[in-house]
């Protein structure tokens, strides 16, 4: 009963949605959706479907509401714009964006037979930045798939949880967002040459804790048949009701919305920039490292309507989606993230700090046996060392906290582990090693704002991108992502080490010294 309650609220109606139709319009880019026509970019390899709403825009009335139903158009839609992204800050002080943001895109190739594998994916960016079409999948629609990209709300607008909200999905807004795009994958695609019945939802980083997130809620059940999470551990955990409503509590006050019987009507009243603050930044992208992602400003929140158990414990219990599974990250996840706080800022981590720092991240007890097994000597710097064992750990992303969540999904379906080992050279002497999201750009090019553009692919990154897609569209297509890679046996710890140099079994647990972080709360 309550999955059908928060599918109805998602939707914005009890009724199954009419089935999308392919119709001969004149024209090879022209579709029929449930909304309508659209006539999307024809290129001299793909088919672009750009900026199609997918729910009803979130503003007024419908701030901090579950997803509704966007209404149908007349004529045929221009779809090769992409829809504005979702408020975020963007490089200035001030917002960029607009509340009226939600919209897929759609990516095929021009010419393919038969129904395609589809996959779903969920931009990362600390759900606070971030849109759907910054992300081109061209290369992947090469090898055979069709991709979905889409906006969901971020922040305050996406995932704020407060006393006087009383829609079911305060707090997780943005789930929801991701659940109705799911609905119009699964009602929509077959017109666009999709195979409605085999979607793979696909995220990295914040887009993965998102997929983490939707395994475990009820009424994200049936509108996926695989998943992807990447650069994002499934065994952390979700924040809680509690300090989800504290934290909502204390933007109420910063905003003057003291008043328990008017403070809905004054947050809705408030403007964008005034939600949108860089202080939603801190433990993200700037500030003090923090030791779990949920100490961040905006998570999704578990023990709600929307998100009843956290993740992990669902899949314990086995009542999360038992669907194949990817799961890995890169072998040196908070690498860049320790040197932007240290190194980058020209106050790299001394002998004499390190003890401290380690001392405040775990206490002092745990400290004790932290430092023992990294002492400084092993590594090239303390700064290294700092980010060798926050990466081990986990508790914000890294490799330790992934490994309860294979080991429990693996109990009921297949589960495929992986490690992210190609190093990615150095900035002014720092190693990076293979630093978070430095396998993104093997998937997707990926659009940026600002800075130089990425450097061309060499001959052997190139052919190391196209086995990375080969697998990911392998796993789309079949749910196992090739001969190479064989599914993750209970009780082993192994994964497979992916780089240009060598494709390899790993035991992250030894590793990573995992069965220390085991005994670190």
């Amino acid at each position: 009963m309550l999955v059908a309650i928060l599918a109805a609220a998602v939707t914005g109606a009890g009724l199954p949605a009419t089935t999308a139709a392919a119709e001969d319009s004149g024209s090879a880019a022209r579709v029929r959706t449930t909304g309508g026509w659209v006539e999307g970019e024809l290129t001299q390899e793909h088919r672009r479907y750009l900026g199609i709403p997918y729910a009803a825009a979130p503003v007024g009335g419908l701030r901090w509401r579950a997803p509704q139903a966007a209404s149908a158009w007349d004529g045929v839609r221009d779809a090769t714009r992409p829809g504005p992204p979702c408020p975020q800050l963007a490089g200035s002080a001030e917002p960029a964006g607009s509340e009226d943001c939600l919209y897929v895109n759609v990516t095929t190739p021009r010419a393919a037979t038969g129904k395609l594998p589809v996959l779903v994916f969920v931009y990362g960016g600390g759900l606070i930045n971030g849109s759907g079409a910054a992300n081109d999948p061209k290369r992947i629609v090469d090898q055979g798939a069709i991709v979905v990209t889409f906006n969901y709300r971020l922040g305050a607008l996406g995932f704020l949880r407060h006393p006087a909200l009383r829609d079911p999905y305060a707090g997780n807004f943005g789930l929801g967002d991701q659940q109705a795009a799911l609905r119009w994958v699964r009602q929509n695609i077959a017109a666009f040459g999709g195979d409605d019945r085999n979607v793979t939802l696909w995220g990295q980083s914040a887009g993965g804790y998102s997929v983490c997130a939707q395994l475990a809620a009820p009424a994200a059940r049936g509108l996926f048949d695989k998943a992807i999470v990447q650069s994002a551990p499934c065994g952390n955990p979700m924040m809680t009701e509690r300090t989800a409503d504290r934290r909502g509590l204390d933007l109420a006050a910063d905003l003057g919305c003291t008043d328990q019987a008017t403070a809905e009507q004054c947050l809705r009243d408030k403007p964008i920039r005034e939600l949108v603050r860089p202080s939603d930044r801190d433990g993200l992208f700037a500030g003090e490292l923090r030791r779990h992602r949920a100490d961040v400003w905006w998570f999704p929140v578990a023990g709600t309507p929307a998100l009843p158990l956290q993740p992990l414990t669902a899949m314990r219990l086995g009542i999360a989606a038992n669907v194949p599974l990817i799961h890995g990250g890169t072998k040196d996840e908070m690498r860049v993230r320790v040197a932007q706080q240290y190194d980058f800022q020209e106050k790299p981590v001394t002998e004499a700090e390190y003890p401290t720092i380690v001392t405040n991240l775990f206490g002092s007890k745990a400290a004790q046996r932290v430092l023992a097994v990294y002492p400084t000597a092993d590594f090239i710097s303390p700064t290294v060392a700092l980010a060798t064992l926050y990466s081990d750990y986990g508790g914000a992303t890294g490799t330790c906290t992934q490994l309860p969540a294979i080991e429990a999904a693996a109990r009921r379906a297949p589960v495929y582990a992986y490690e992210y080992a190609q190093p990615s050279g150095d900035i002014g002497g720092f190693p990076l090693g293979a630093p978070h999201g430095a396998d993104l750009r093997y998937f997707l090019d990926t659009e940026r704002q600002g800075g130089p553009p990425p450097t061309p692919f060499t001959p052997e990154e190139q052919t190391f991108a196209k086995r990375l897609i080969g697998y990911w569209t392998s796993f789309a297509r079949t749910g196992d992502p090739g001969p190479q890679w064989p599914a993750y046996r209970r009780g082993t710890s192994e994964a497979l080490s992916l780089s240009i140099a060598r494709t390899a079994p790993v035991d992250l647990a030894t590793t990573h010294h995992c069965d220390l972080w085991q005994t670190v709360d």
